[in-house]
C-alpha cells in the first residue's frame, strides 16, 4: 500500500546547503477503525510501505492486534536548505482511504522537534486535483506567512470553496451553503410538501452545508432526498463526520434505527390495546418494570436492524421476554410527584432545560406585539384582581415597579400559527404565565391565559380564558391542566427555537464560512475549530431523520408539519449580538447593567441558576478569547487588514446569514472589540448555551408528564361530559389530553439518546490535541482558562448544597448542574461538550 509523503515545505531557508538524516513518526489510522461497514479495501492491505521523494522507507505489517492506531517510523533525506518545516505534501497511491492522525518530526537540525497535527482523511490520489498539504502547527496571520507556504495556504482554501456545482462525494472537502430545501418529499404527495427555508422574506434561516443532490421530480426547488435506509450516507466534508466508532454507531444507527424499525413494530403492538397510559402509575412502569412486549418474533424482528450496543440501552430480555424500559429521569428519581407542586413548576423556567425565556413583565396586562390590523387585539385579558391576592400584600403597580412580575410568554410566537395546529389532530392555544417573585427567591404562578383565534376570523382578537391556581376540586384539576398546556408550548418552543434554531441551526453558517475563508494556520481557526466538531453531521443526520417531513420531531412535537416553519418565522427576530448572555439577560429584562456587581450585572432573580451559572461561564470564556486575540491582533488596524478574517466576517454575514444580511446590528469586524465579542458569542453558544439547552432534555423531559410535547384535547367546558370526566378521574383526562403513549416511547426513546454524551466528548477548557499551537502566551492562557472552569465546578457543588438557594435542587431535589463544565459518558445531566456534537 503506497501512502506518499513527499515534499516539505521550508518556512525558512538556510545557507549553507548542508544534509541530515531527519527521523520522524507518522500516525495513522486504519479505515475500519472508524467505518466497519467497508471493509473491502483494508482486507487486501498486506505490508503498509511509505515512500517517495526523499523518504526512507520502513516496512511495518498491517495486521496489527491493536485495531487503533499505528505509529510509523520514517526517515527524511534531510537539506539544510528546507530550514523550518512549515508543511508537507502527501499523496495517497492505494485504492482505500486511510486517516492520517499527525506527524512529528524528532531531530530537525536547529529546530529540534516540528509536529503536524493533521486528524484527516486522505483518500487515493485520483479522487484529488492536487495532493493533500499539511501545515506544521504553527499559527500566522495571512500577512505573516513564509513566503514558500502562501501558496499552498491559498490553495487548500480554494480546494475547500468548490465550484459550487454537482453532487457531493465523500471523498470531496468541499465547505459550500443551501437552503433547507431538503425536508419535504413532495414526490410522495401533497402531505410531504414543505416550504423552502431561507432565500425569501417570507421563510429566512441560516444555511446549510450544500449536498449537491438533484432537485425532487415534482418541484424543482426542493432538493431530493436519500432513502432512509442511506441516512449515514448524507453528505458532510469527510473530516466533519463522526469519528468515533461508538458513536457513529449508537447514534446514527441509533436514530434510524427506533424510527425505522421500532416505531413500526411499536404500532403493530400497542394498536392492538389502547394506546393511552391510565394513570400515572402506568407511565412509572415503563421506568420501574418496563413495558412487556411479545417475545421472539419482535426481538428477532429488531435485532436484525439494530446494533448490538444500542438494544442493551433500550431493551432488556428476560427468556423469551422483551422489555422496553427506560432510564429513570432525575425529575422523578427521589420522588414520584414533586413535579405537580407549583414550585417546581416554576422553578424550571429558571433551572430546567429551557430557561432562556422567562422574562421580567413591565406593563399590565400583557401586550402584545401582533399586528392589530391581521389579528386584532391580542393583550391580555388579565384583570389585576385575578392575581392581586397573590402578590404578599402589594398592589400589581408595587409589584412591577418592584421587579416582583415575571411572564412565560409563548402568545405571539404561537398565535398566527394556532388555527392551523388545530385543524390536525393537535390541540394547542398561545399561552402566557404570568409568575410572582416572594421573598424567598422563590416564583410562584399567579395566572395562566389560553388563547385561541376567535372563531370568526383572526382580525377579531383572541378569545382567552384566565386560570388561577386551585388546590382541590376539579378547579384544582383544572390548573393541572392549564399549567400542562403551558408545558407544551414551552416544549415545542424549546426543542424548535431555543434548542435547534438558536443553536444548530445558526452555528452551522460560521462553520463553513471558516473553512471556506480561514486556513488551518490562522490564529482565529485555531480558536474556534474545536467548537465546530461533529455539529454539520449532527444537522445533516436531523435533516434526514429528525425535522424533515413526517421525522420524529413532526410526529412528536406539537407543531407538527408547522415545526419548521414557525421556526423560521421566529428566526426573523433573532439579532447575532443579543446571543450574548449578559445581552439576554438585559433584553429579557432579568438583568440590569451594574458596574458594582459581578460581570458589570445584577440579576433582579439573585437565585436564577443559568444565569449565575451561565455568567461564570460566560466571562471566563470572554477573558480567555481577550487573552488569545491580543496576543495576535496587537491593534485594530491588524484586525481590518487580516484578508482571511475579514472574507470570512463578510461571507458569514453575505451568505452564511444572507437573509440578514442587511441587518444594521452586525458587527463591522473593524477592531479587537468585534473580534473578541463575535468570538465569544460563537464559543458561547456553542459550548454552554447548547449544553444547557440539551442535556438536561432527558432528566426533566424523560418523564413525558412533566414535559408533554403535544395536547390532544382543549380545556374541557364546565357541563361536558369532559369535564365531568375529569371530576371522576382526573389522572386519566390529564394523560388523554397529553402526548399519547406511542408518541411518548418514540419521544423519549429519541430524547435519550440525544441527552447522552459520547465517551470521546471533549468538554470546555479541553483540547483533543494538546500540541494545536507553539505560542506559549496562547497555551499558557488556555491552561488559566480551565483552571479557571475548575473552580467554576466547585462553586457550583458549594451552592447546590447551600439550602438558601431554593432554586437549585427545588421540589424534586434536582441539582442544577448543566452548566457544570466537565462530564463523563453518558446520561449525566451536567458537562459542557466544546461543540454542538449530538
Amino acid at each position: 500500500m503506497h501512502k506518499v509523503l513527499h515534499g516539505i515545505v521550508g518556512a525558512v531557508t538556510g545557507n549553507d546547503g548542508g544534509r541530515a538524516k531527519v527521523e520522524g513518526k507518522v500516525v495513522l489510522m486504519k479505515k475500519n477503525v472508524l467505518d466497519f461497514n467497508d471493509f473491502g479495501g483494508s482486507v487486501l492491505d498486506g505490508i503498509h510501505e511509505l515512500v517517495g521523494q526523499g523518504v526512507s522507507l520502513c516496512l511495518v505489517s498491517a495486521v496489527n492486534s491493536d485495531p487503533g492506531e499505528t505509529a510509523y517510523k520514517v526517515t527524511f533525506d534531510w537539506s539544510e536548505e528546507i530550514g523550518l518545516p512549515g508543511a508537507f505534501l502527501i499523496r495517497n497511491e492505494h485504492h482505500t482511504q486511510f486517516y492520517l492522525r499527525r506527524l512529528t518530526l524528532i531531530n530537525v537540525p536547529g529546530h529540534g522537534r516540528v509536529h503536524f497535527e493533521c486528524n484527516s482523511w486522505v483518500y487515493p490520489a485520483d479522487k484529488y486535483k492536487q495532493d493533500r498539504v499539511f501545515f506544521a502547527n504553527k499559527t500566522y496571520l495571512p500577512s505573516q506567512t513564509p513566503a514558500p507556504l502562501v501558496k499552498y495556504r491559498e490553495e487548500e482554501l480554494i480546494s475547500l470553496r468548490g465550484n459550487g456545482t454537482g453532487v457531493l462525494k465523500e471523498w470531496d472537502r468541499v465547505y459550500d451553503y443551501a437552503f433547507y430545501n431538503d425536508l419535504g418529499e413532495p414526490d410522495k404527495g401533497p402531505s410531504y410538501v414543505r416550504p423552502v427555508l431561507g432565500g425569501s422574506t417570507e421563510y429566512p434561516y441560516p444555511r446549510r452545508g450544500r449536498t449537491g443532490r438533484p432537485p425532487s421530480k415534482t418541484d424543482p426547488k426542493t432538493e431530493s432526498r436519500l432513502p432512509l435506509l442511506m441516512s449515514l450516507n448524507i453528505y458532510v466534508p469527510r473530516d466533519e463526520r463522526f469519528g468515533h466508532l461508538k458513536m457513529s454507531d449508537f447514534l446514527a444507527y441509533g436514530l434510524r434505527s427506533i424510527v425505522q424499525i421500532l416505531q413500526p413494530e411499536l404500532e403493530s403492538q400497542l394498536d392492538s390495546t389502547p394506546g393511552e397510559f391510565d394513570s400515572f402509575g402506568d407511565v412509572l412502569k415503563i421506568y420501574e418494570g418496563g413495558i412487556k412486549l411479545p417475545g421472539n418474533s419482535f426481538l428477532e424482528s429488531i435485532r436484525k436492524e439494530i446494533p448490538l450496543e444500542l438494544l442493551k440501552q433500550i431493551l432488556t430480555s428476560d427468556g423469551h421476554e422483551g422489555i422496553l424500559k427506560y432510564p429513570m429521569p432525575q425529575v422523578i428519581k427521589d420522588d414520584k410527584s414533586a413535579w405537580r407542586t407549583d414550585e417546581e413548576f416554576a422553578r424550571e423556567m429558571l433551572a430546567g432545560v429551557n430557561p432562556v425565556i422567562i422574562r421580567r413583565l413591565q406593563e399590565f396586562p400583557p401586550a402584545s406585539t401582533l399586528d392589530p390590523n391581521v389579528y386584532g387585539n391580542q393583550d391580555s385579558t388579565m384583570k389585576k384582581k385575578q392575581i392581586e391576592g397573590g402578590l404578599d400584600g402589594l398592589t400589581v403597580d408595587e409589584a412591577i415597579e418592584r421587579n416582583r412580575l415575571f411572564i412565560l410568554d409563548h402568545h405571539d410566537s404561537l398565535l398566527p400559527y394556532v388555527r392551523r395546529i388545530n385543524t390536525t389532530s393537535t390541540k394547542i392555544y398561545a399561552t402566557r404565565t404570568v409568575l410572582f417573585l416572594k421573598e424567598d427567591g422563590t416564583l410562584k404562578p399567579l395566572a395562566i391565559e389560553l388563547s385561541l383565534p376567535h372563531p370568526q376570523g383572526d382580525h377579531l382578537g383572541a378569545v382567552s380564558r384566565v386560570f388561577t391556581p386551585a388546590k382541590e376540586g376539579v378547579t384544582a384539576s383544572v390548573w393541572e391542566l392549564a399549567k400542562a398546556y403551558v408545558a407544551v408550548s414551552d416544549s415545542g418552543h424549546h426543542q424548535l427555537i431555543s434548542h435547534f434554531l438558536n443553536t444548530h441551526a445558526v452555528m452551522e453558517p460560521f462553520i463553513i464560512a471558516a473553512n471556506r475563508q480561514l486556513s488551518a494556520v490562522h490564529p482565529i481557526y485555531k480558536l474556534l475549530q474545536p467548537h465546530f466538531r461533529d455539529t454539520m453531521t449532527i444537522n445533516a443526520l436531523g435533516r434526514q431523520i429528525l425535522i424533515n417531513a413526517g421525522g420524529v420531531l413532526e410526529s412528536t412535537v406539537f407543531p407538527q408539519k408547522y415545526a419548521m416553519e414557525l421556526s423560521s418565522i421566529v428566526y426573523k427576530n433573532w439579532v447575532f449580538p443579543e446571543q450574548a448572555l449578559p445581552a439576554d439577560l438585559i433584553k429579557r429584562g432579568m438583568a440590569v447593567e451594574d458596574k458594582k456587581s459581578p460581570h458589570g450585572l445584577r440579576l433582579l432573580i439573585e437565585d436564577y441558576p443559568y444565569a449565575v451559572d451561565g455568567l461564570e461561564i460566560w466571562a471566563s470564556i470572554k477573558t480567555w478569547v481577550e487573552d488569545y486575540c491580543s496576543f495576535y491582533y496587537t491593534g485594530d488596524e491588524m484586525v481590518q487588514e487580516d484578508t482571511e478574517l475579514q472574507s470570512w466576517w463578510s461571507e458569514l454575514v453575505q451568505k452564511g446569514h444572507g437573509d440578514k444580511k442587511d441587518e444594521p446590528w452586525w458587527p463591522k469586524m473593524v477592531s479587537r472589540r468585534d473580534l473578541t465579542d463575535s468570538c465569544t458569542i460563537i464559543i458561547w453558544i456553542a459550548s454552554a448555551l447548547h449544553a444547557a439547552l440539551n442535556f438536561g432534555m432527558y432528566p426533566y423531559a424523560g418523564y413525558m408528564p412533566n414535559r408533554p410535547t403535544m395536547s390532544r384535547r382543549l380545556m374541557p367546558e364546565e357541563g361536558s361530559p369532559e369535564y365531568e370526566e375529569l371530576k371522576a378521574n382526573p389522572e386519566k383526562v390529564f394523560l388523554k389530553t397529553i402526548t399519547a403513549e406511542l408518541q411518548t416511547l418514540i419521544g423519549i426513546s429519541i430524547v435519550e439518546l440525544l441527552s447522552r454524551h459520547a465517551t470521546d466528548e471533549v468538554y470546555l477548557g479541553h483540547r483533543e490535541m494538546p500540541e494545536w499551537t507553539t505560542d506559549s502566551a496562547p497555551l499558557e492562557a488556555f491552561e488559566r482558562f480551565g483552571k479557571k472552569l475548575s473552580e467554576i465546578e466547585g462553586r457550583i457543588v458549594q451552592m447546590n448544597g447551600d439550602g438558601m438557594w431554593k432554586n437549585r435542587v427545588g421540589p424534586v431535589k434536582v441539582p442544577y448542574t448543566l452548566m457544570y463544565p466537565s462530564s463523563g459518558a453518558g446520561l449525566t445531566g451536567m458537562g459542557i461538550p466544546n461543540s454542538i456534537s449530538i
